[in-house]
């Protein structure tokens, strides 16, 4: 056995750095040689638990620490006080601005009526699903309390966002940014901008949550929403900028339901980065975002010093709702003015032809030095496939939504709190089949089970005239194909095998499908849900078990200290 650092660095794991490597390589080196001798039989390991802090993080990565108070308040976006949700007073909440690999510790202090928790859409939580805040996995803040999250932005970069992820509580608020830039060390593939902006877009109801809520449990869809807000204003958000310089602007679709089109009077917008992936920088005049999905684009402020028109409008709506904003050059004395950039309405081709011109950039790196296209996607055996189908359904003559047939009900018990304490009654992996299958559809607990380091074909199948939004936590997937119409084997001679961008969320179109290729490399119970939260609260939704029988920190954390219990689970 050799004893260098760089054979101690692979016998430790990937997780120690070359620099700890060498540190302490001379202090233990004797040793290692001493259970090397032909007459020492024993197997030697090496156990160094503290190195990563009690939730196995690096505790060499920076620490970032927010308090947050959650509030009802009274405010007027549309021009009529309502009762919205404050986080710190501030409504959206404040933005989360990170580095890959910073540790983020967030006390959430619940000052609601009601219990409450918080997801991070998009952020991974490598090992550490007991962070991810949503009822499979955490029971929720009780009223008057607080909670402690703490998590890690591990290899991640990219545009995210938070929200509430009880009830009806994302459609009041409770809903912000959240930033993962790149280390100082990483390159990236395009100029480094002046300055960021964040942008969150949204629809926005003048009914208060509550209210909404009601009518989802007396079986009542939900109305088109009133109007479309840009970080929480309708038509008076401005953002400034110098003329000559580029801008980056972090886009997310923070709604509940509405696609919607970005664009900018005048300019034109180069993708670089879509959830975590850096793309094909193409230049774009308008921008469909779906719910649930962020993208990052360059603007470059080339015209004259004026103000400008920033519009976003609804997509497959009627009416159709717009919202503007201001692009504002700097010491301009000149206000926008008509007429508004036109964007498309209906148009679904014209959505699903766009899509398929988002790409991977194969050679930019990511998080990490090595290029995005080193994983071959393309060349792995796929091991299982689910095909999955959304529909709307009567159960005891109310409407609910369904996944191949089944229409989830959160039980009292998290699953992973039953998973992890084998806790009896709570769910099977039996409840939900991996194809459609006929006959009305029934309440129950859907779960997947699935082996870590599975890699899996996922299709959607959209059985409705409406566009679907689907959200996998845990991980990214990449978005091989869209089609019109049944997905068959035979469409995997479409997919794209190459350069597909990985996300966390996909759009389905009317009567069509969306292809996904996954690996499933983080264990943990996660999220598969519908982005449009009416249909994920009636029950389009389940959970996908990502499992082995080795208990490692190297897989997945313990459970934190500090986790609530409810339902079956006690201390």
């Amino acid at each position: 056995m050799k004893c260098g650092a760089n054979e101690l660095r692979f016998f430790l794991g990937p997780r120690i750095r070359a620099g700890f490597a060498s540190a302490i390589y001379m202090s233990i080196r004797c040793s290692i040689i001493r259970h090397t001798q032909p007459h020492y039989t024993a197997p030697l390991t090496f156990h160094f638990p503290r190195l990563f802090g009690e939730t196995g993080h690096s505790i060499k990565d920076p620490y970032r620490y927010f308090t947050w108070t959650v509030t009802y308040g009274t405010i007027s976006p549309l021009g009529v006080p309502q009762q919205v949700i404050l986080i710190n007073g501030q409504f959206p909440g404040p933005t989360i601005e990170a580095v890959t690999n910073d540790n983020i510790v967030v006390d959430v202090i619940n000052k609601l009526d009601e219990p409450f928790l918080i997801t991070w859409n998009g952020i991974k939580q490598r090992k550490s699903v007991w962070q991810d805040g949503v009822l499979g996995t955490n029971c929720p803040i009780p009223p008057n309390t607080s909670w402690r999250y703490k998590f890690q932005t591990k290899d991640q970069i990219g545009t995210f966002s938070y929200f509430p992820s009880t009830k009806l509580h994302r459609a009041a608020g409770g809903f912000g940014g959240f930033n993962v830039a790149h280390r100082s060390v990483i390159a990236v593939p395009y100029p480094i901008p002046t300055e960021e902006f964040t942008v969150l877009v949204g629809d926005w109801y003048k009914t208060s949550h509550k209210a909404l809520q009601q009518k989802l449990d007396s079986g009542i869809p939900l109305p088109l929403p009133d109007a479309l807000l840009i970080n929480g204003l309708h038509g008076s958000v401005t953002f400034t900028g110098q003329k000559g310089k580029t801008y980056k602007l972090r886009i997310s679709n923070v709604g509940i339901a509405t696609s919607i089109n970005f664009r900018i009077q005048g300019h034109t917008m180069t993708l670089v980065e879509v959830e975590g992936a850096h793309t094909l920088q193409e230049v774009y005049e308008s921008l469909d975002v779906h719910p649930g999905q962020s993208v990052a684009v360059l603007v470059t402020l080339h015209g004259s010093v004026k103000d400008y028109f920033i519009v976003a409008s609804s997509r497959f709506t009627k009416p159709i709702l717009t919202t503007t904003g201001i692009l504002r050059y700097a010491g301009s004395s000149i206000k926008a003015a008509g007429p508004l950039p036109i964007g498309p309405t209906y148009h679904i081709h014209w959505s699903m032809k766009q899509a398929r011109t988002i790409r991977l950039n194969l050679t930019a790196n990511a998080a990490r030095p090595n290029p995005q296209g080193s994983f071959h996607y393309g060349t792995i055996p796929i091991v299982r496939t689910l095909v999955l189908a959304n529909t709307a359904a009567k159960i005891g003559g109310k409407l609910r939504y369904a996944v191949n047939k089944i229409s989830y009900v959160d039980p009292v018990t998290p699953l992973k709190l039953a998973d992890w304490f084998n806790i009896p009654g709570v769910f099977n992996l039996n409840s939900i089949k991996d194809t459609p299958t006929p006959g009305p559809a029934s309440l129950g607990v859907s779960v997947i089970g699935t082996v870590l380091h599975d890699f899996v074909e996922v299709v959607f199948q959209n059985t409705e005239p409406t566009l679907q939004s689907w959200h996998l936590d845990g991980t990214s997937f990449y978005i091989v194909g869209y089609g019109s119409g049944n997905w068959t084997p035979d469409m995997r001679r479409s997919y794209n095998l190459a350069d597909a961008v990985p996300r966390h969320t996909v759009q389905v179109y009317p009567y069509g499908w969306s292809g996904m290729l996954v690996s499933l490399d983080n264990k943990g119970m996660w999220n598969l849900r519908s982005a449009i939260w009416a249909r994920r609260y009636l029950g389009q939704q389940l959970y996908i078990r990502v499992w082995n029988d080795e208990k490692s920190f190297f897989t997945e954390n313990d459970i934190p200290q500090n986790a609530l219990f409810c339902g079956k689970a006690h201390h």
